[in-house]
């Protein structure tokens, strides 16, 4: 009997990785003149951004100013980020959740007042009695802490716990803390291939969250 359900929150609650996709894109393309291909950026989705700097240090043979992209990155996302909606169908999933009288949390390997901001302006902060960030733990997604943090401080087992993600690292956070998992990706995860214990769906709306529950 599921008991919980934790939310991943980019790219699961709001679509933050499109358009963290075309910032970085266009900043390593105009100081670098760096092609970033979305296989690779996806490969950083869920977790730290060093993978995708590693790549590039490889494939350009230089070390690139990380601080100077991020910044830049982050001052265009902000310029932009009027755009960002809920995904489609979240909303209700989350409150279905709650209907069914489970406890909800949210593991995020972003940071707690990124994450903290948007629950409150897309109003959703009250429905989660638990939030883990990257300020929780040593180590982010793919690794589990975030998720075993988060089932601790909501007293509830691995296997009596749901976590819904749209990434591989997530997902594997999520099976390796010993949980279920459903995935639904988004526009620049849905090429991803996701462990054979994942549930995969096209859309939030076509989870039959009542059976999954049971």
């Amino acid at each position: 009997m599921i008991k919980a359900a934790i939310f991943d929150f980019d790219g699961t609650i709001v679509d933050t990785e499109s358009l963290w996709f075309k910032v970085f894109k266009q900043v390593l393309h105009e100081d670098y003149g760096f092609r970033l291909k979305l296989e690779e950026f996806a490969k950083s989705i869920g977790t730290t951004d060093d993978i995708l700097f590693d790549y590039i240090d490889r494939k350009l043979g230089i070390h690139i100013n990380r601080e100077d992209v991020k910044e830049k990155t982050e001052k265009f996302f902000h310029s932009q980020r009027d755009v960002l909606i809920l995904r489609e169908g979240i909303q209700e999933l989350i409150e279905k959740c709650a209907e069914q009288g489970l406890k909800l949390g949210v593991a995020s390997s972003s940071g707690r007042e990124w994450v903290l901001h948007y629950l409150k302006e897309f109003q959703l902060e009250n429905h989660f009695q638990t939030i883990k960030t990257k300020e929780d733990v040593d180590k982010v997604k793919p690794d589990p802490a975030l998720y075993i943090n988060a089932l601790e401080e909501m007293g509830v087992k691995p296997e009596e716990a749901i976590a819904f993600e749209d990434s591989v690292n997530g997902s594997i956070a999520a099976i390796e803390a010993g949980m279920h998992c459903i995935a639904v990706p988004n526009d620049v995860t849905d090429f991803l291939t996701f462990h054979e214990k994942v549930l995969r769906y096209k859309f939030f709306a076509e989870i039959p969250i009542e059976e999954v529950i049971k």
